[in-house]
């Protein structure tokens, strides 16, 4: 049981997360509804509570009902149509589910990234191409110099 969502949100949410991110044989990673990637994102919907409870209403409103209760075809054109209105509240279901997953060990190793946290031991970063940032810094300030008496 989850501490607010019902278990037919938490049904449409698991549902959702394997639409965003499906399991993959080629590179041999589970989909985003992994149990354990699944655990690990039902335990970090609190700070952003409002927007899941609204971006799963949404979802079950478009659905016209349980996601899972759609065909394969109607639930991959849902998640096209959804992608495409650019919903705020389900931007962030879409977030949410990434984090989750790009947290998961077995996701990072077949990146060819060793799980870990970054310090203490770090990692190398590339020099890029600082001359990308010319036209942020041409630009006049969007900000009042607080040193100004204006």
């Amino acid at each position: 049981m989850h501490p607010f969502l019902s278990a037919d949100a938490v049904d449409d949410l698991r549902c959702l997360a394997a639409m965003i991110i499906p399991a993959s044989a080629r590179f041999g990673i589970p989909a985003a509804d992994d149990p354990v990637i699944f655990a690990d994102l039902l335990g970090s919907l609190e700070h952003d509570r409002i927007e899941v409870e609204a971006g799963l209403a949404h979802v079950r409103a478009r659905a016209g009902g349980p996601l899972a209760g759609l065909e394969a075809g109607a639930r991959a054109a849902l998640g096209r149509s959804l992608q495409a209105e650019g919903e705020a509240n389900v931007a962030v279901l879409g977030r949410l589910v990434m984090l989750a997953y790009y947290r998961d060990d077995r996701v990072v190793r077949s990146l060819g990234l060793e799980p870990r946290a970054p310090f203490p031991k770090g990692h190398e970063v590339e020099a890029g191409d600082w001359s990308l940032l010319d036209p942020v810094r041409a630009r006049v300030p969007m900000w009042r110099d607080p040193r100004s008496s204006a």
